[in-house]
């Protein structure tokens, strides 16, 4: 078996192979049920189950709001895979093919580069392909320059420090233009990542505001910017149209069918004609399948997912497995023909419960069962003590409805101590003041020393160098941001 750092394929499966690729909600909570459930033939070497991940924890993407506003400690968004995982085999780097019909996948690791030696392919008899989604950027005119995705708890913590940096510039800054671009923050996308993205850095910053001496919460512009004629269609219509009014009530520019035209320069153009020079816009316009899917033999749909079996089988072929976010599977529930589940969290933490166990009825030679699961319904931060909320037709707005969200995701997020640590924090942030410091200089931990050893502070986008001008302060931080990730994502 192949180390965490790669370099050599691993030896012949000693029973029964499992390769499980993505560490998210459906590849963690498949790899966790099937650790329990096959406890003894793990330790016997009876079985494996080996699983590839970018990234060495999973990531509970429904606190990544929180966490971009200081409620929550980064480290307790994510759960470390090797901790949860003690008995499989956790190899960190990223599939880049699969050839079902040989058995094998091809994957490189951290070790790959530094040895020389290759991507490792690993066999298996049974594949769970569990890669997630990666953001879906579309041919907007600098947007791969300026634009700043919220995908990762990376982007999210480095958008909280970029918006507070915004703020330290607004307030030292002598040329009016600069501070108008500075405190303007433009967000594309009225799903829930960049409603609650919105809401919790509004909150935040507004809060912020307060403890600079010319800065003012009036002062700050936030805008939505929405393709469609609603946002938040989860919750239905009725919650979406109060969710646009108290985001309206707090100043905040929402606008519908409307469209990102161009951001060159930092001037983001509306469909609508509008021009706003901003320094920060938030991409969070969509998702697609991992590009590993189509570096398969298996077969997808027209939007690039596999295509699943109600039993969460990829159709035609055997020993082949998906869920969530790249699994198009089908909606026994619903009663329009051909409908898919949607690509969310509550589906996928559910469709790993029955993955895991049809995969133990298939090696045993038992039946399948199928998944079916009614949608319960949807929940949505609008920050601090605000929210809305459409469960098993129950519409909530307010108060009742942020206290709805807390208590489900605290349920939801994987591990007692998780769960306490949350819990724990939330309590302190309410008894204490919020944190507003921003950790930009995190991003460049060597530009200290890089300037104290002769070499310069780094520019925006690179590394350290003589042609970059020493900053006042300890963070370089990202003016423009980072462009859109395009890592496989988490899986489910």
């Amino acid at each position: 078996m192949a180390s965490d750092s790669g370099g050599t394929p691993p030896g012949p499966p000693p029973g029964v192979r499992i390769l499980v690729i993505g560490g998210g909600y459906v590849g963690m909570y498949t790899a966790l049920r099937l650790q329990r459930k096959l406890k003894q033939r793990l330790r016997s070497g009876a079985a494996e189950i080996v699983v590839v991940t970018p990234e060495p924890y999973m990531t509970y993407q429904p606190f990544l709001p929180e966490a971009a506003a200081g409620s929550i400690s980064p480290r307790h968004v994510v759960v470390p895979l090797r901790r949860v995982l003690a008995h499989c085999k956790i190899v960190i780097g990223e599939a880049r093919s699969v050839d079902h019909a040989k058995r094998t996948a091809t994957v490189t690791t951290l070790a790959t580069g530094e040895d020389g030696t290759g991507a490792v392919e690993i066999p298996y008899d049974e594949l769970v392909l569990a890669p997630g989604s990666v953001s879906r950027t579309l041919p907007v005119p600098g947007l791969a320059d300026h634009g700043i995705g919220f995908k990762t708890v990376e982007e999210a913590i480095g958008l909280r420090n970029h918006v507070i940096e915004q703020m330290d510039i607004a307030s030292a800054t002598r040329d009016p233009a600069i501070r108008d671009a500075a405190l303007t923050f433009v967000v594309v996308g009225g799903g829930y990542a960049g409603v609650e993205a919105l809401a919790e850095l509004e909150d935040m910053a507004r809060y912020t505001s307060r403890y600079y001496h010319n800065i003012k919460a009036e002062d700050l512009k936030w805008i939505l910017v929405e393709a469609s004629g609603r946002i938040l269609p989860e919750v239905g219509e009725t919650m979406g149209t109060y969710a646009i009014r108290e985001l309206r009530g707090r100043n905040i520019d929402v606008r519908l069918d409307t469209r990102l035209e161009s951001c060159e320069g930092r001037i983001a153009v509306l469909s609508d004609g509008s021009r706003f020079p901003t320094r920060t816009l938030v991409w969070t316009a969509g998702v697609k399948p991992a590009p590993v899917l189509a570096a398969t033999d298996l077969p997808t749909d027209e939007r690039g997912r596999l295509r699943c079996t109600a039993e969460l089988a990829v159709e035609g072929v055997e020993h082949a497995w998906a869920a969530g976010d790249a699994a198009a599977v089908p909606d026994l529930t619903s009663e329009e023909a051909g409908r898919k589940t949607a690509p969310n969290a509550q589906h996928a933490v559910r469709q790993a419960k029955v993955l895991a166990e049809n995969i133990l009825a298939s090696i045993a030679g038992d039946p399948l069962k199928e998944y079916r699961h009614s949608y319960a319904g949807s929940v949505a931060s609008l920050g601090l003590h605000k929210g809305v909320a459409h469960v098993y037709g129950r519409k909530l707005k307010g108060y009742p409805a942020w206290l709805m969200h807390r208590t489900y995701h605290l349920s939801r997020v994987p591990t007692f101590n998780r769960k306490a640590r949350v819990l724990a924090e939330w309590t302190l942030a309410g008894l204490f003041k919020r944190e507003i410091v921003s950790l930009g200089s995190l991003e460049h931990p060597r530009a200290e020393f890089a300037l104290a050893a002769g070499g310069g502070r780094p520019g925006p986008n690179g590394p350290p160098g003589r042609d970059a001008p020493p900053r006042p302060g300890n963070s370089p931080g990202p003016d423009t941001g980072s462009g859109p990730d395009g890592r496989t994502g988490n899986g489910g």
